[in-house]
């Protein structure tokens, strides 16, 4: 066979051998199952006693087609209509206890269901209400309707209707007008539109400033843009004589290095030109430092003094 598989397929000796291998666990494969169902498995036995116990079973299904779910239902308590003497009477469904229940034709564990209802603080306010149980079948609810009567007088409250007393009328509230160079964040959250967090940002780049001397300035504050600062600018006043004012001939560095008008190096050349030409004596005398321009000059006029 070798040789002929050479001839024919030009097999190696290496695939040769394998495919042998792979005939020989394809035979194993196929011998496995009867070999592990003849040694490995144990065959289940079934006693005289089960067999006859079987065939009784058997026979009392053929005899009694029902006998079965006639048990199932006396054990699961499925029988919605309890067999024994049934009678109907008057009755209040808040009051009745499990022994009524029974004797207008219950089953213990129907009533049982109606009592933990109202041990969990249901109430039968109509004779409708009594169909919310759904232990109580459609007919056997057709049936105890006529002898429902509801003591109502404990419930008239729930059915009156309320009454709230009249709401004064609304007072428009007249919007503050706040200095904002003295007041604190409080006083600055009285402003409609503004809030805590604005007012501490105000507060908080004021002081950076020295004081605000013109209303625009609060677009300088961060997020308060051109639509807020129109709604707020009618509430706000300022006092410029509430303005801290830096002396532009003492200030050192440390002095003006917070200001929100100047960088480092602006504030460098001041120091610098004041320690080389002498102090300012105004404010044109700042156009001289080079790198400060007009504009800067400008906003910076109303914080300094000389």
């Amino acid at each position: 066979m070798k040789n002929w598989l050479n001839n024919y397929f030009g097999f190696t000796k290496r695939e040769y051998n394998g495919l042998l291998a792979l005939m020989a666990i394809l035979l194993l494969i196929s011998v496995l199952p009867y070999v592990y169902g003849q040694y490995f498995v144990k065959p289940n036995f079934v006693s005289l006693e089960e067999q006859a116990a079987l065939k009784q079973l058997v026979l009392v299904n053929q005899q009694q087609p029902n006998y079965y779910h006639q048990v199932r239902s006396e054990i699961e308590g499925e029988d919605s209509e309890v067999k024994s003497t049934t009678s109907l009477f008057k009755f209040d469904p808040n009051k009745i206890n499990a022994e009524g229940w029974q004797k207008l034709g219950l089953s213990v564990k129907q009533a049982q269901s109606i009592l933990n209802y109202r041990n969990k603080g249901g109430k039968f306010y109509k004779a409708e209400d009594l169909q919310k149980m759904y232990t109580i079948t459609p007919s056997k609810y057709e049936a105890l309707l006529p002898y429902i009567e509801i003591d109502n007088a404990g419930f008239a409250n729930k059915f009156e209707k309320k009454t709230y007393p009249e709401k004064a009328p609304y007072a428009k509230k007249e919007l503050a007008v706040i200095e904002i160079n003295r007041a604190d964040t409080l006083q600055l959250d009285e402003i409609k539109g503004v809030g805590a967090a604005f007012a501490r940002r105000i507060v908080k780049y004021r002081d950076k400033l020295g004081g605000f001397y013109k209303k625009e300035q609060l677009m300088e504050v961060y997020g308060l843009d051109s639509i807020k600062f129109a709604e707020i600018k009618g509430q706000v006043k300022i006092d410029e004589s509430n303005i801290k004012k830096i002396n532009i001939n003492t200030a050192e560095f440390d002095d003006l290095k917070n200001h929100p008008y100047l960088k480092y190096k602006q504030i460098n050349a001041i120091v610098q030109y004041r320690k080389q030409h002498g102090k300012f004596n105004s404010i044109d005398d700042l156009k001289k430092v080079v790198i400060l321009t007009p504009q800067i000059i400008q906003n910076l006029a109303p914080y300094l003094k000389f």
